[in-house]
């Protein structure tokens, strides 16, 4: 039988609850006995990262203000699943169209990621869009300044490594993107 590490939440109280994040502090007890309190736990709603692909093979990026770095930098089309997504693919195709113009009937799911699984409660969904076209004005939140961007994929891989992007999950989103589209490969 395997060893379970799994902690018990004794008590649990958020210090913070809004619409983008909440912040839990909870009293939790470890295998062994250990009481760990407080225990902070930031609890954000799901969220997706869309890789868009033209006929192409041009990368559809967002460039907007991020103000946790305090500057403006390429991102993927991404966003928060909304309650009235339901799924995450709704959510992607939403994102994407509402932030670039862009759409496509092809999008597929390429895998799951946990922002950070030492305190963070979500999961990001990441999928390809391939063949899209612009068929809109952007759609932005008050909030949002945003030039979209095209990229031949090329460009996009070459320059991970001089921080053409810099979020990770984004870089993860198009790893995910390159193994779909079987442009991995090991020597």
């Amino acid at each position: 039988m395997e060893n379970s590490f799994d902690w018990i939440v004794l008590k649990s109280r958020h210090i913070v609850k809004d619409k983008w994040i909440s912040v839990r502090s909870d009293t939790c007890q470890m295998p062994n006995g250990t009481i760990v309190d407080p225990y902070y736990v930031l609890e954000y709603p799901r969220w997706v990262n869309v890789v868009a692909l033209t006929k192409n093979q041009e990368v559809i990026l967002v460039k907007q203000y991020r103000h946790g770095l305090k500057k403006t930098i390429l991102e993927l089309p991404s966003g928060a699943v909304e309650t009235e997504d339901i799924l995450p693919l709704k959510a992607a195709k939403r994102e994407l169209l509402e932030e670039t113009g862009y759409t496509s009937n092809n999008f597929i799911e390429t895998g799951i990621l946990s922002p950070n699984s030492a305190n963070h409660n979500n999961l990001t969904y990441c999928f390809l869009a391939t063949d899209v076209e612009c068929i809109a004005d952007l759609k932005l939140d008050l909030t949002e300044q945003i030039d979209v961007v095209l990229l031949p994929l090329k460009k996009v891989v070459e320059g991970i490594d001089k921080g053409i992007l810099l979020q990770t999950l984004h870089i993860s989103s198009l790893f995910f993107a390159l193994k779909k589209l079987d442009k991995v490969q090991f020597s």
